[in-house]
């Protein structure tokens, strides 16, 4: 061996070392993928995820067989350990997604803290989310109580899909049929009680999310047409929407055969 041959050896040695210890260090990362989808108009886990009472409803004849689905991503929890190769992994592939923790969850957030926040956030969504609904077909909630039941999900993401399966049962599209005319509809946004669509963060995972699970059409917030876009299954149409009127208009036109709008 020469003296430049050892001497590459010696300097090579802590280089592996670092190496190895850059592999087995934690990052402050969260990795993301596609999550589940709930169907709005059916059950989850054997009961309704939508339940009335005090309104007559369209009832089964009325169905058509359709489907809302809100979407999720699926994250690692605050607490998991990442490390470089696992990041590495997941950065080359389109169903996978790596976030800075902190954008994730609020510094120093524990697990059982992030799901007593997303919890929360479940609760004032689906009470704006009926709201919004109600306000839409000028019923009040003294007529019409709602009941909202969605195991194991949190955040406001699901506000739209409440809404529009709210309106479903309630009316439908107003000529005694679905608003979906018998597709899967999936989508996601937030939702105010005055009906404003909020942008809500994981959009081409959801997409991917809806595309498995057999969707058509997804319902985005237009600000987030951009990013939907750009890594959009093949198969799927994006409707972007900025509230619930909007989004209503754009289903009864799919059914129709009208013009919908496009991102």
């Amino acid at each position: 061996m020469t003296a430049r041959q050892r001497t590459l050896v010696i300097c090579a040695v802590p280089f592996v070392a670092l190496l190895a210890v850059a592999a087995l260090a934690p990052l402050p990362m969260s990795l993301a993928q596609p999550g589940l989808t709930a169907n709005v108009l059916g059950d989850n886990k054997s009961k309704p995820v939508i339940t009335l009472s005090g309104a007559d409803g369209r009832g089964a004849a009325g169905k058509d067989d359709g489907k809302l689905l809100m979407t999720t991503i699926a994250a690692t929890p605050p607490d998991a350990t990442v490390r470089l190769p696992q990041v590495l992994s997941s950065w080359f592939r389109a169903d996978r997604a790596v976030m800075p923790s902190e954008a994730v969850y609020p510094e120093g957030e524990t697990t059982e803290e992030v799901e007593k926040h997303n919890q929360d956030e479940m609760r004032q969504s689906q009470q704006a989310a009926v709201k919004a609904a109600l306000g839409q077909l000028h019923r009040s909630s003294r007529d019409v109580r709602v009941s909202l039941r969605l195991a194991d999900v949190g955040g406001p993401s699901a506000g739209l899909l409440f809404s529009l399966g709210i309106i479903d049962k309630i009316d439908g599209d107003g000529s005694g049929g679905g608003l979906t005319g018998g597709r899967t509809v999936a989508g996601t946004g937030t939702i105010k009680a005055d009906g404003t669509v909020g942008p809500v963060g994981g959009v081409p995972l959801k997409t991917k999310a809806a595309k498995r699970d057999g969707a058509s059409v997804f319902l985005v917030p237009k600000a987030e047409c951009g990013e939907a876009k750009a890594q959009l299954p093949d198969g799927l149409r994006l409707v972007p929407v900025t509230d619930l009127d909007g989004a209503l208009d754009a289903l009864k036109s799919l059914k129709s055969g009208g013009r919908v709008p496009g991102c």
